[in-house]
């Protein structure tokens, strides 16, 4: 039952993997090819919801501009939020990289840095990451957010998706505690149907176990149609 479960998500998410042409590392200066997931060894890809959002995008930026959370910033710029981030959370095991054609950012959040095995509360040393990445989406306001938890295959499909479950609304909730405005903000649990590498390794495991924030920003043109 998990093999034929895991096969049909794994294909699922697979079809939602597509590639970019070159794009401008906001690091280095160089151009590279920018993939909008990595499929893993037999798995599927990072970020489950490539190209879409948790419930929508049309009436989520209504609620946003609605609830105050958008719009009064101009001039953002993707790249320079990506280059920071990724100086920020240096060093930590954090990941952070364009998705969805580079319309979007995804912050990987690893399992051992984030939470202990089976828990779905915050490691205190991981807190000061989780505020640097709160003050980012503060001082960027103009995006959408979601937060996806998934498991490794280890322990039953009732139990890995409650974990997930758990684990992506604590850091929904630490973020919304670090004021980062709700009305920007969805969570949502994969359980174990999202692998992004194989299961039978321990190292696959270990980053199959994982949290994902991904950052929708949002263009002045949509912001304006949703106040309309």
């Amino acid at each position: 039952m998990k093999k034929s479960k895991a096969l049909v998500a794994g294909m699922a998410a697979l079809s939602l993997v597509t590639v970019s042409g070159c794009v401008t590392d906001p690091n280095t200066g160089e151009k590279k090819v920018s993939r909008t997931a990595i499929g893993g060894i037999g798995g599927a890809a990072a970020g489950a919801l490539l190209g879409g959002l948790i419930g929508g995008k049309t009436g989520r930026i209504i609620g946003a501009v609605g609830g105050g959370a958008v719009g009064g910033v101009v001039g953002y710029k993707m790249d320079q939020q990506i280059k920071e981030l990724k100086e920020q959370t240096a060093g930590t095991g954090v990941d952070v990289t364009e998705v969805d054609n580079g319309q979007a950012i995804l912050v990987n959040l690893p399992d051992g840095v984030t939470f202990d095995v089976g828990s779905a509360t915050l490691r205190p040393q991981f807190r000061a990451v989780l505020d640097d990445v709160a003050a980012s989406l503060t001082q960027y306001p103009n995006s959408l957010v979601d937060v996806y938890g998934y498991t490794d295959s280890t322990g039953s499909d009732a139990f890995n998706q409650q974990l997930s479950e758990r684990r992506a609304q604590t850091v929904a909730n630490y973020l919304t505690s670090k004021g980062v405005n709700s009305a920007r903000l969805r969570w949502q649990g994969f359980g174990e149907t999202m692998p992004i590498a194989d299961n039978a390794s321990e190292q696959g495991r270990q980053l199959n176990r994982r949290v994902e924030i991904k950052i929708i920003p949002l263009t002045q043109a949509e912001i304006d149609a949703a106040r309309n």
